[in-house]
């Protein structure tokens, strides 16, 4: 008789990896109570943290122009290419403005910076952000690679989209003649997908590091200091996560809900390590499952992460309104609607990039002429609220490419993972 070893699944080992890794990064803040040797210590645990997202930095690049270019050839012509965009564009921009708009109302409501009973920074002290470099002018200009291989090498992701784009319509348009070159590209695509598979292994370990680094580093004290604005953050981010599943009912039905759980371990790898780059892999594997053909998921999803960042616009709202509402300053609602319309664009493409949110913040406080210096009473617990806004962008852009794989009739029945077919392929034998 022949046994099927029954596989633990990953999200069990992320989750004891979480548990872990916060008592252990207690138990260093409680034993190094300064500062700067607790800051040392964190920073030689963070390096398993380090080494294992520069190895998702290693193939995102390569992934994403892989898994899009071939998306775009099998499209066959630039008409489906357009409608799948203009498709996918609409849900995000739509996704866009309901964040914003629950993060303002929700921040009116709740007044998460009145009342703080901490001193606030002078109005003049810098925060030592770039913001420059957030301006429509520089953001549609730097859509454009000067080299693709350029904006690989710097895992520039809209840049690579809009290369991978213009390759993809090429092969498409070749046809026959480049069938061999599509091939190539494919399984370019596979190997890529199977390196992620040996990086993934790696995971609980990651983990475990990025909560013991960040617990030791700050402690479980701040967590109670802003328990109330990261109280009211995260129940913006559950309705949030509320709406943008009633939106996936409206369209896929009951299923959605299977959908959120076969996301659950990008979702935890998102959270715990505070990166969205590193669920990409295991969120196309989990769509793959689920039924979407990968000529969509493999084109909706990179632009999701350049136009689709949910968690982070919310992000920006919260942070924007609780600056406000500490330093005393009223806005009425048509400046808060302005500075949203101005955060959708300028928060578009920051995917990848560190502390971004940050940095879109910090410009937006300078065009309203809002003290920048605020910022400086988030930036100790930014880490916590990036867990937050990093998964939730993972499930809206899963939501959405399965929405638009829907409108395409390109979503099929759930596909059975490995380790389920295997058995079911023993079971059949044992039946003969």
């Amino acid at each position: 008789m022949i046994k099927v070893k029954k596989k633990r699944p990953l999200t069990l080992y992320i989750l004891i990896a979480m548990v872990l890794g916060v008592a252990v990064g207690y138990a260093c803040h409680e034993a190094f109570p300064d500062k700067k040797a607790a800051a040392d210590v964190a920073g030689h645990i963070s390096i398993i943290t380090d080494v294992f997202l520069r190895l998702i930095k290693m193939i995102i690049s390569l992934l994403v122009f892989s898994t899009l270019a071939v998306g775009i050839a099998h499209l066959g012509d630039g008409k489906a290419a357009g409608r799948i965009g203009m498709k996918a564009m609409a849900w995000f921009v739509i996704a866009s403005l309901v964040s914003l708009t629950l993060g303002m109302v929700l921040s009116n409501l709740m007044q998460l910076g009145t009342h703080l009973g901490l001193p606030l920074p002078p109005a003049d002290a810098t925060t030592g952000l770039k913001t420059s470099a957030f301006t429509l002018k520089e953001f549609v200009s730097h859509m454009v690679p000067k080299s693709p291989v350029e904006a690989m090498a710097n895992n520039e992701i809209l840049q690579v989209l809009v290369f991978a784009i213009f390759f993809g319509g090429a092969l498409g348009a070749l046809g026959q003649s480049a069938a061999k070159l599509t091939a190539g590209v494919d399984q370019l695509a596979q190997v890529m997908l199977r390196i992620t598979g040996s990086i993934m292994k790696l995971a609980p370990l990651a983990v475990f590091a990025a909560m013991a680094s960040v617990v030791t580093t700050n402690g479980l004290g701040i967590l109670a200091t802003f328990a109330k604005f990261m109280g009211g953050f995260y129940l913006g981010l559950f309705c949030l996560w509320s709406l943008l599943i009633l939106g996936g009912f409206a369209f896929i039905g009951k299923r959605v809900f299977r959908l959120i759980a076969l996301i659950r371990e990008p979702f935890l790898l998102a959270f715990s390590t505070a990166s969205s780059e590193a669920a990409y892999p295991k969120l196309l594997v989990a769509l793959d499952q689920f039924g979407v053909q990968r000529k969509i998921s493999s084109f909706v999803m990179p632009m999701g992460y350049s136009f689709n960042l949910d968690g982070s616009m919310m992000y920006c709202t919260f942070a924007v309104l609780f600056i406000t509402q500490a330093y005393g300053i009223d806005l009425s609602w048509g400046t808060q609607i302005t500075m949203l319309l101005l955060l959708m664009v300028t928060s578009k493409g920051i995917a990848g990039v560190p502390r971004a949110s940050l940095v879109v913040i910090a410009a937006t406080l300078n065009q309203f002429h809002i003290p920048e210096a605020g910022l400086l009473l988030l930036m100790g617990i930014d880490q916590f609220l990036d867990m937050g806004r990093s998964a939730t962008n993972a499930v809206g852009n899963a939501v959405a490419t399965a929405v638009v794989a829907k409108w395409e009739g390109a979503l099929d029945e759930e596909q059975a993972p490995l380790a389920e077919s295997a058995a079911e392929g023993v079971a059949n034998i044992r039946a003969a």
